[in-house]
């Protein structure tokens, strides 16, 4: 079964949407007009229930098929990122400083392309609940609707999302069981020390000297102290000291972040920086402040959900355009949260030779919203077949 008719008959018209959510990005929260976009076309398609507010700015939607049945969950997230577009598109971003550039207008797009076709026929039993989500990039938005308790509410038994994927092509998906995306976790690290004039560094404390230290030593946490099998990332993406040639800074500022496809190694990885920092810096004479934040947690993919989810995809691309050939990403995804909650899978869709994810010049292929959508309603159908 290929690309649902009824879907590629409303091609052009996702298209527009598309385009039209790209051209008014806004972010993390502040989901305000693409909230009151989707919802008045979920209204519009006349699904049966259109809840608002859910995280200050998501919306769950209700369709009920034929019967009693199971309740599918299907997520998008809707979010764009700070980053100012340089592409001249006939859509390009009206606001500036934000952008489009991680395809959520897409991923939009398709989940509403589905939501019109599972009104209009209705093909299934049970329920299904489209989640429209805020604030994924940076904000856990999706930690924010699981609190608020949309599992529970909604009744919803497992959950899927997908992602696109640039450099593979358009009609093809890939997915892995198991961990799909890393843990995302951060560190501050402040260091107070006495500075001095740079000609008499004997009279100081060296903060930069000893934030040089703590870099080089943290990386033995992973080099030293992790199994190699365990995929880790330590990288320190921030240090900030001094602003002047002739003076021995009082304080030193680092940021880092975690990366980690193993949900047991987290604690004892933030244990063991803390120890490091803790250690050098006193070593040294060195005053320190440190904070450690959780993030978002490994994005699991459950086996079974997973080769459903792999059944769904071949039903629309061919049995050799989806595969299981996906490769664990150190990128983190707060659809982890939902998959704690219910079992599902993340898998990751064609979006052909395009920019990068969060690249100035990326843009979601359109050619992509058909799969995506047939994709969303086939793990309706498949998974909820009316009684006959």
């Amino acid at each position: 079964m290929p690309v649902l008719n009824r879907i590629a008959e409303f091609h052009d018209e996702m298209t527009a949407w598309r385009q039209h959510l790209h051209a008014r990005p806004e972010l993390l929260f502040d989901t305000v007009e693409t909230a009151a976009f989707v919802a008045e076309r979920l209204r519009e398609f006349g699904v049966d229930e259109v809840h608002t507010g859910i995280a200050q700015n998501g919306v769950v939607a209700i369709i009920h098929g034929q019967g009693p049945g199971t309740v599918t969950g299907l997520r998008a997230d809707m979010d764009a990122l700070p980053i100012q577009e340089v592409r001249d598109l006939p859509y390009k971003s009206q606001n500036p400083g934000k952008m489009h550039a991680c395809g959520h207008d897409g991923h939009t797009t398709m989940l509403l392309g589905a939501a019109k076709y599972l009104a209009e026929t209705r093909n299934f039993s049970g329920s299904v609940a489209l989640i429209f989500q805020p604030a994924e990039e940076g904000g856990g938005g999706a930690g924010v609707m699981v609190d608020e308790g949309i599992m529970e509410r909604f009744k919803i038994d497992r959950v899927f999302a997908l992602h696109n994927w640039p450099g593979l092509a358009p009609g093809r998906m890939d997915m892995n069981p198991g961990p799909a995306m890393a843990a995302a976790d951060r560190f501050d690290i402040l260091l107070k020390v006495n500075g001095a004039h740079a000609a008499w560094p004997h009279a100081s404390v060296d903060a930069i000297v000893v934030g040089s230290l703590i870099v080089q030593s943290l990386q033995t946490i992973v080099a030293r102290t992790v199994n190699p099998h365990d995929e880790v990332v330590l990288s320190i993406t921030q240090f900030t000291a001094g602003n002047t040639y002739n003076v021995i800074p009082a304080s030193a500022e680092l940021k880092g972040t975690v990366r980690t496809l193993n949900e047991g190694l987290r604690e004892g990885i933030a244990t063991q920086i803390r120890d490091i920092v803790e250690g050098v810096a006193k070593a040294h004479g060195a005053e320190v402040e440190f904070e450690y934040e959780m993030g978002y947690p490994v994005t699991v993919n459950d086996p079974a959900a997973t080769e459903f989810a792999l059944k769904a995809a071949q039903d629309v691309m061919g049995e050799a355009g989806a595969t299981m050939e996906h490769t664990p990403q150190m990128g983190s995804e707060d659809f982890g949260f939902m998959l704690n909650k219910a079992p599902g899978a993340y898998v990751f869709l064609g979006n052909g030779d395009t920019a990068g994810l969060h690249h100035p010049e990326y843009d979601f292929n359109d050619e992509a919203s058909p799969y995506g959508a047939s994709y969303f309603a086939r793990l309706v159908e498949r998974g909820q077949p009316v009684a006959r």
